[in-house]
């Protein structure tokens, strides 16, 4: 996990961002959760299928069952997504970063924020928004 003596620069904060994206699109989800104070990584990307690539399973309830478990099993879906906008709260603190699936934007966004911890400033999250 990345840790800064001082408040990093948004810069600073958006790169690692970037990063902790281009590892989730590789698959390499133990690397992206050590780059950052993560929450769990289930979560977060049970989050990022469903509002992604599984919004367009349709079907019947067993179809969708077998679409729900899809994303466990086969992580490549995770290559058709990427960062898009990043929007910063007024305080600098937090941040949210719009997703794109197949160059069109996704209807959940992933949080971070920048907090203290004793040995200086961290990057925490993901939080997913709907």
């Amino acid at each position: 996990m990345r840790i800064w003596t001082e408040r990093p620069a948004k810069t600073d904060v958006e790169a690692v961002v970037r990063c902790y994206f281009g590892l989730l699109r590789a698959g390499r989800i133990p690397e992206a959760e050590q780059l950052i104070d993560h929450s769990p990584v289930r979560h977060v990307l049970k989050s990022l299928w469903t509002g992604s690539v599984g919004a367009g399973a349709d079907g019947d309830g067993a179809s969708r069952s077998a679409a729900a478990d899809e994303w466990e099993r086969d992580l490549s879906w995770l290559g058709e997504l990427g960062p898009a906008d990043f929007h910063w709260g007024d305080t600098g603190a937090h941040l949210y970063v719009e997703i794109t699936c197949r160059a069109q934007m996704i209807e959940v966004a992933l949080g971070f924020w920048v907090k203290p911890v004793d040995a200086g400033w961290v990057i925490a999250g993901p939080s997913t928004l709907w």
